[in-house]
């Protein structure tokens, strides 16, 4: 088959070579350099984009679908409370890649996960300096910036001792998408450079980790329904969500359609339409079919974003849905 998300890539890193591109892909395509500045007072943005005027002149300027709403910030207190969340010092170690959409838009997805992995007798290492998979690089073709990204997450994981030649310690990825660009683009873009291998080699999603770990999650037995990642289903595998979900008494299927998010492409103007539109092929009547009391899982943060715009579902990362069932008891 064709690899459309790497012609597209290509494409446009060629096609926009010395010209000037869509406003969105300075703006959505640099997403991880955007939070990362804007840290600090994400309290103070959250309040502006309440206010109709000032966020309607932002989403002009951004290039962002007048129609989609701006996606709340997560505070410093949020960020803080989910990086400190108390667990076991003494467990089996893995590293906890801390992607964009986890850390900046919902870390309660990191807390849930690191209470999931301490029940499961892990401990989560989160590396100290900046890191980042290079996805909102690659996604809008601007693959010089997105190697450039991607070597500087080399250099400070192994700076600080993570990245040696006989390190097999699982690289735990929350979000889907990253660990989609971590496992084939990171190798891709740097092709000779061993780092990048074996980097990759040691991608796990949050269900992998757990089952290589042979955790048996709390028992929850109740229906689901929601989808799996896009990128998960081309290039991740899916046996390891199966297994957990089955060991957890999750029945039901996830749809295998997209979303219509599609990471920054549904925010961008002009694509609401098309974005709605895929979103209403599977995703949104497999949603509204599930039974009372199902659990909607969407482990990736675009889908969980459009579900939550698009309907009154309460979409949930696998890690919250755990924690939730290890919290209640069961």
């Amino acid at each position: 088959g064709v690899d459309m998300a790497t012609y597209k890539a290509e494409f446009l890193h060629h096609h926009y070579d010395g010209r000037l591109r869509p406003r969105a892909h300075y703006t959505l395509g640099r997403l991880p350099r955007w939070l990362r500045l804007a840290a600090p007072v994400t309290p103070l943005l959250n309040a502006a984009a309440r206010i109709g005027p000032l966020a309607a002149v932002a989403k002009r300027l951004a290039g962002i679908a007048p129609e989609r709403p701006v996606p709340p910030l997560a505070t410093p207190a949020e960020r803080r409370r989910a990086r400190t969340t108390p667990g076991r010092r003494d467990g089996s170690p893995v590293l906890l890649f801390p992607d964009t959409f986890t850390t900046h838009l919902t870390p309660s997805v990191e807390a849930a996960a690191r209470r999931v992995l301490d029940d499961a007798g892990l401990t989560p290492r989160t590396p100290e300096g900046r890191v980042c998979c290079g996805l909102t690089y690659v996604s809008t073709g601007q693959l010089d910036a997105a190697r450039k990204v991607q070597r500087a997450t080399l250099d400070t994981l192994e700076r600080e001792g993570l990245l040696d030649a006989d390190d097999t310690t699982p690289l735990t990825v929350l979000e889907p998408s990253c660990a989609a660009a971590l496992a084939t683009d990171l190798p891709e873009l740097h092709p000779g450079d061993p780092r990048a291998h074996r980097l990759a080699a040691r991608v796990r999603t949050f269900a992998q980790t757990l089952v290589a770990a042979d955790y048996q999650p709390p028992r929850l037995d109740r229906p689901v329904t929601g989808q799996t990642h896009c990128h998960q289903h081309a290039v991740l595998d899916t046996d390891a969500d199966r297994t957990l979900r089955e060991r957890a008494g999750l029945t039901g299927t996830l749809t295998g359609g997209c979303c219509g998010l599609a990471g920054n492409f549904g925010y961008e103007l002009g694509h609401y339409e098309v974005s709605v539109a895929c979103a209403e092929d599977q995703l949104l009547p497999a949603v509204a079919a599930a039974p009372t009391g199902a659990a909607v899982l969407t482990d990736g943060y675009s889908c969980r974003t459009q579900l939550t715009q698009l309907s009154d579902a309460r979409p949930r990362h696998l890690a919250e849905v755990l924690a939730e069932g290890l919290e209640s008891g069961t």
